[in-house]
């Protein structure tokens, strides 16, 4: 992958790169327990999608330097930690002490992953496709995705929750002209530049989908029906 998705999604030498991710939601606010609310129900849904069994070996890519109860959804409750391999860019010294059993490895910016073809047998990715950059970039992170593993569950935030989740801002960000205006009405503006955020749809995740494969597409997170707070991507790589 020549273009960096994967380094653009979880970029920077400095530690803790990743509390921007967190600054609509800190910790004990009724923001983070909702975005706890979240998650939970994205794990449900990852479970009832790819149904791991306790030898499968799962990698997790874009995992956060921030430790804390709303990150890194699948080391924090999945009961098979040593099945895990956990992929970033940092040293993530906080990481590896709070999932001691996880084995991480840092991966090099605008480089495939350091893993063989069908390495795993699944492949998990949450908040990260919106932060790689460009609809050619998250094509290639999908792809690279379903390189390593026979199946692919990939998590993000909605556009079309009432709330944007990275600013907090509500409604404006149904449209993009709309958007870019509330961002820089309430200082800011690097959400409404593509190569730190795409808000993401169905359709934007339907177009991501290799032509010819199978792959389920679902509302997830806080359920308000078309407006609930996430979406999935499931692709089996054994259904075509």
């Amino acid at each position: 992958m020549t273009s960096g998705p994967i380094a653009q999604a979880t970029a920077g030498a400095a530690p803790r790169t990743d509390e921007k991710y967190y600054q609509a939601a800190p910790p004990r606010s009724l923001g983070e327990r909702l975005v706890v609310m979240a998650r939970d129900r994205i794990y449900d849904d990852f479970l009832a999608c790819c149904r791991p069994e306790p030898h499968h070996t799962l990698i997790d890519v874009g995992v956060s330097d921030v430790v804390n109860d709303a990150a890194n959804m699948l080391e924090r409750k999945y009961p098979h930690p040593q099945r895990i391999t956990a992929a970033g860019l940092g040293e993530a010294g906080d990481f590896r002490r709070a999932y001691p059993a996880v084995t991480y490895v840092r991966i090099e910016p605008n480089s495939p992953l350091p893993f063989a073809d069908q390495a795993f047998d699944i492949a998990t990715s949450n908040a990260v496709l919106e932060h790689v950059g460009s609809p050619r970039n998250q094509a290639a992170f999908v792809a690279e995705l379903m390189r390593v593993a026979r199946q692919v569950f990939i998590s993000v935030p909605h556009r079309y929750f009432p709330v944007e989740h990275h600013t907090a801002i509500p409604l404006m960000h149904f449209w993009d002209r709309s958007f870019a205006l509330a961002c820089r009405w309430s200082g800011k503006s690097e959400w409404s530049d593509a190569a730190n955020l795409i808000l993401m749809s169905r359709g934007r995740l339907r177009a991501l989908v290799p032509t010819g494969r199978k792959a389920l597409i679902g509302r997830t997170g806080i359920p308000l029906g078309p407006f609930s707070s996430n979406l999935f991507l499931h692709i089996d790589g054994s259904a075509k």
